[in-house]
């Protein structure tokens, strides 16, 4: 959010020398006299800065990812595309919706501004939808009544914070349209517990379901929070495999 209030400050500077340039100050000066430095850059810059603005508002947004919640779907390091336009366009920094086009579904790996703090941008996945009743205990993910199947599908090790190997499980979990894979330690932290989702909000959480700090926490993602949907891994510096793999 700062970065887009940043943008939006500089498009807004650019663009008002430029137009009192056009309207006023060129007609001042002499007839082939140099642009002054000030005017000439900003003539260059607003048009590229405007371009941009209106991409990572309407299109499409460059993420990275800061942690292992998400693995191991999404690793730290990766950098990924997050789709503006799936969730409907909004109003820039205000972020509220002026044209609907649709909503997070289960299983989507959505971006948002953190409810206690919307300076900060988070990325989970989608769990439960407006009305779902959800239920988690004992690792297992109940929806409306019915446990979320999870298949095993092997060991997985990966070094945490503080340089510890961690020994999980990964399995596959069918949300919706998505079948992805997720993290679960049996001697794990649980975070049992039993929710209805209320309207205009989404309930989150991490493929590493046992260092995840998501609506089992926090609460809910109210729509207003809402950024847009992950769909690509675009780079990784660690692992150049990643780069084109597509976010299930």
């Amino acid at each position: 959010m700062m970065f887009a209030l940043f943008m939006l400050a500089v498009l807004a500077i650019t663009g008002i020398i430029w137009l009192l340039d056009s309207l006023f100050w060129r007609k001042k000066r002499a007839a082939g006299a140099a642009d002054p430095v000030v005017v000439e850059y900003s003539k260059s810059f607003f048009p590229v800065i405007l371009a941009v603005f209106l991409i990572r508002s309407f299109i499409v947004e460059p993420f990275k990812i800061p942690s292992g919640s998400m693995m191991p779907t999404l690793l730290a390091g990766d950098f990924i595309l997050v789709n503006k336009f799936t969730y409907g366009l909004r109003v820039p920094i205000l972020n509220k919706t002026f044209f609907e086009v649709g909503h997070p579904q289960r299983g989507d790996v959505f971006v948002f501004h953190y409810p206690p703090d919307p300076s900060i941008d988070y990325i989970k996945r989608v769990v439960g939808v407006p009305g779902d009743r959800i239920a988690y205990k004992d690792k297992r993910l109940t929806i409306n009544g019915k446990p979320i199947e999870t298949t095993y599908v092997d060991d997985y090790k990966y070094v945490g914070s503080g340089l510890n190997m961690i020994v999980t499980k990964r399995y596959k979990e069918q949300l919706g349209d998505k079948n992805h894979e997720l993290l679960i330690e049996e001697n794990g932290m649980a975070f049992d517990g039993e929710v209805e989702v209320p309207p205009g909000h989404y309930f989150a959480m991490g493929d590493n379901r046992d260092n995840s700090k998501d609506s089992r926490v926090w609460g809910f993602v109210p729509e207003d929070n809402l950024v847009g949907r992950a769909f690509f891994i675009w780079w990784n510096f660690d692992d150049f495999g990643r780069i084109g793999s597509k976010i299930n």
